[in-house]
């Protein structure tokens, strides 16, 4: 059995202004940019729920991408192999294995990501899959 649930959002920008890009939706969704110099040399950055809200352990990130720009979402699990045999049962193709994650494609044409679970509280709000 393993486990798997929503991890957050990334928006993808294609370009090299990373810094320009996560400004835009830092200004734009009223979130604070988190820095951090070793998830932007990686190409990311995160973006903070102010004080009072809260989407969980979920992120939200800015990602620099080489694909059209667009909007993903990343589903963590504690067996990738297994969440992606599941979710290719539900009709989902694998697309690419990057860096030790997967891209699928949605039947409905929408790209996700299955990523290795990372929230502190992941156990407790993860859903199990046999």
């Amino acid at each position: 059995m393993h486990r798997s649930r929503l991890a957050g959002f990334i928006i993808d920008c294609l370009g090299e202004d990373l810094d320009g890009a996560s400004d835009f939706w830092s200004q734009a969704l009223g979130l604070p940019r988190r820095r951090d110099k070793a998830t932007e040399d990686a190409g990311y950055i995160k973006l903070e729920m102010p004080p009072g809200k809260s989407l969980g352990e979920m992120d939200i990130e800015v990602q620099r991408v080489d694909h059209p720009s667009r909007v993903h979402l990343d589903i963590e699990a504690d067996d990738i192999p297994a969440e992606v045999a599941r979710l290719e049962k539900l009709g989902a193709k694998k697309i690419a294995e990057i860096k030790g994650w997967v891209v699928m494609a949605a039947p409905t044409g929408h790209r996700f990501c299955v990523v290795r679970a990372q929230s502190k509280d992941f156990e407790k709000n993860a859903n199990s899959w046999e």
